[in-house]
């Protein structure tokens, strides 16, 4: 279950939330809970992609400063695949 959240809006975007939210056949409270779960996911996207490109980048720099075996008994990376390969 998740928390309650109190938000103040003016009358003109309250009237526009909740026809938009009528037209996509949810509530007020819907709509808003959806508009910020995709815009926190949009972000957590982001920075992902964002992290892997940076880390992607700089591996060599990475190995070269701490090497391949810096933390030994993790498993190794699972091999790539023909896919990865071509």
């Amino acid at each position: 279950m998740g928390k309650q959240t109190n938000i103040r809006l003016d009358d003109a975007v309250k009237a526009a939330a909740e026809d938009r939210a009528k037209r996509r056949g949810l509530s007020l409270q819907g709509y808003v809970a959806d508009l910020i779960e995709a815009d926190v996911n949009q972000s957590r996207a982001a920075f992902m992609a964002g992290a892997a490109s940076f880390l992607t980048a700089y591996t060599d720099v990475f190995d070269a400063e701490v090497g391949e075996d810096r933390y030994p008994g993790l498993q190794d990376a699972p091999a790539a695949t023909s896919k990865d390969a071509a």
